[in-house]
């Protein structure tokens, strides 16, 4: 797809990215989850306060995918100790990428990973990981198709719904 250009977020852009997040979140998951637990976190992920707090981490950085202006995905990057789990200093999650329904098979996904792969390399990081939803075959898929390999399994908590997330990980050479 043509003039997609990615771009770095900042704390301006806090409402942009808590819509684009509860928007592209809603539409991934919202068919196999109850609207409680879909409702607490869409409060709770996206509040504000936390995007506050994410977009001021210096070891976690947004990303929007920009068609003209309109802002059709994103991507979340953490380093260090602001990752989830491993907090490795030689490795950096993928927390999310995430596209608009209407924009799916479209590139935009690889687009924003590409980015991600480019910054890892940028901050000489050994592998990129990340957690998956074991549901979600699509997004299996594309990072299977970019050498990802599962290596783990870890809990994600939706509301009150505990879901298994398959952990990947890419060796880079550097």
């Amino acid at each position: 797809m043509k003039n997609i250009h990615i771009e770095k977020t900042t704390t301006k852009d806090i409402s942009q990215l808590q819509k684009i997040g509860k928007q592209t979140f809603y539409e991934t998951f919202s068919e196999n989850n109850t609207e409680e637990n879909m409702k607490t976190y869409l409060e709770e992920g996206f509040s504000e306060e936390k995007l506050k707090t994410e977009l001021n981490d210096e070891n976690a950085e947004f990303y929007f995918a920009k068609i003209n202006n309109d802002v059709i995905g994103y991507l979340k990057l953490n380093f260090g100790q602001s990752q989830t789990e491993l907090k490795d200093d030689k490795a950096l999650e993928i927390e999310r990428i995430y596209v608009l329904k209407e924009f799916h098979g479209k590139k935009v996904g690889q687009i924003l990973y590409d980015k991600a792969i480019e910054v890892a390399k940028q901050k000489k990081a050994d592998y990129v990981w990340l957690g998956v939803w074991e549901e979600n075959p699509r997004a299996i898929n594309f990072y299977k198709k970019n050498g990802f390999v599962e290596f783990d399994k870890h809990i994600f908590k939706l509301g009150e719904d505990e879901q298994t997330d398959i952990m990947m990980k890419l060796k880079l050479t550097n």
